[in-house]
């Protein structure tokens, strides 16, 4: 053999090793990548997991390997990681940071259940997906938008100032189309699933979007409604929603208020007068309403002024609701309570036969 041909095999030779030993080298490569990846991503076991946890973390044991993990609004991927991190659910941040980097989907605001062991990318999949820990919160019906907030911010939903904020903001009001100030009469009392921490703004969209709903459901010609009619009939639900007791007499009564408006007759509703007392006021609420209340110069006054107030007093429910958009034709023009327990009224035409109520009624607990 030449000296020229077996220099060239043995060039070959030595690419063929260097290639064997490239494809070694990378095979070993990923090889130990591979097992840092598992070794990382593998569950923390309880026994590796730190006895304490502080609360500043957002991280809360609730029982035996289930935890509570909050995500704070405006907080970063990384920021979540060292949380994990230190409180043991995950072995290293920087492969959590690895995970948030190649994940299209952010991590969402809220409380999560988090059960252990897990793996961190099945953790991350959970702050992911949106599938937050809900909290039940029920707004009565005829309660007002500071009451709701209260009821909001003791459930932890969201702060009462900030719900009051988008409750008034023109920018929300007018995407409803409300001719009003405010969303008061709009965000239907009912029993609500929201996460802690929730977004105000979405609060208040996803109470009034329910409102919208049910009033379609209790009458779907609803939706063909002006702005102005639909918020004088709001306005007026809103006073049966704080008169009746009885739901079977809230009809009557929407008939009855009906009648007055016909006329141009005051409405004469306590209702309303609480309401300058207690939310324009902001005075406790009032045990009586005497003589000097019903004076109070005040354009939601409806026993000085004639007509319907200003705006809605409270948040009507589907009975004031149904009762105003389907009222009972009547001829009486009064009514006055009668039966204290059961919250029966006494309909009558004239306002002689409404003082005799009162006075039989004054008799009969003598």
């Amino acid at each position: 053999m030449s000296g020229k041909k077996k220099k060239k095999n043995n060039i070959f030779s030595l690419i063929i090793k260097v290639i064997c030993f490239l494809l070694i080298l990378g095979l070993t490569g990923a090889g130990i990548f591979t097992a840092l990846v598992i070794y990382l991503n593998s569950p923390v076991q309880a026994g590796e997991m730190p006895a304490y946890i502080s609360e500043d973390d957002g991280i809360k044991k609730i029982e035996e390997n289930v935890y509570l993990v909050d995500v704070r609004r405006g907080e970063s991927s990384q920021s979540v990681g060292i949380r994990l991190e230190r409180a043991g659910l995950i072995r290293n941040r920087y492969f959590w940071n690895l995970i948030c980097r190649f994940e299209k989907e952010h991590i969402k605001t809220g409380t999560y259940r988090v059960e252990v062991p897990a793996a961190q990318i099945a953790i991350h999949s959970i702050l992911i997906s949106g599938r937050q820990i809900l909290h039940r919160v029920t707004i009565p019906e005829g309660v007002t938008l500071s009451k709701t907030a209260r009821i909001l911010e003791e459930a932890g939903i969201c702060p009462a100032n900030d719900f009051l904020d988008a409750a008034n903001n023109p920018l929300i009001i007018n995407s409803y189309r409300i001719p009003n100030t405010s969303m008061e009469g709009y965000l239907f009392p009912d029993t609500y699933l929201f996460p802690a921490g929730y977004p105000a703004e979405q609060v208040v969209r996803a109470m009034a979007d329910n409102f919208y709903s049910r009033l379609e459901t209790l009458n779907p010609l609803a939706r063909n409604m002006s702005p102005e009619e639909l918020n004088e009939k709001v306005i007026l639900a809103s006073i049966v929603e704080r008169e009746y007791r009885v739901a079977e007499e809230a009809p009557l009564m929407a008939g009855v208020f009906y009648n007055r408006l016909r006329i141009n007759m005051a409405l004469q509703s306590c209702a309303t007068v609480e309401y300058i007392i207690t939310e324009i006021q902001g005075k406790p609420h009032p045990s009586i309403i005497y003589n000097q209340d019903l004076e109070i110069r005040d354009p939601y006054n409806t026993y000085i002024r004639a007509g319907l107030p200003p705006g809605p007093i409270s948040a009507p429910g589907a009975v004031a609701l149904n009762a105003v958009l389907f009222p009972q034709e009547t001829e009486f023009f009064y009514f006055r309570l009668t039966d204290p327990s059961s919250g029966r009224h006494y309909f009558s035409r004239t306002f002689d036969e409404h003082i005799g109520a009162g006075q039989l009624f004054t008799k009969s607990q003598s």
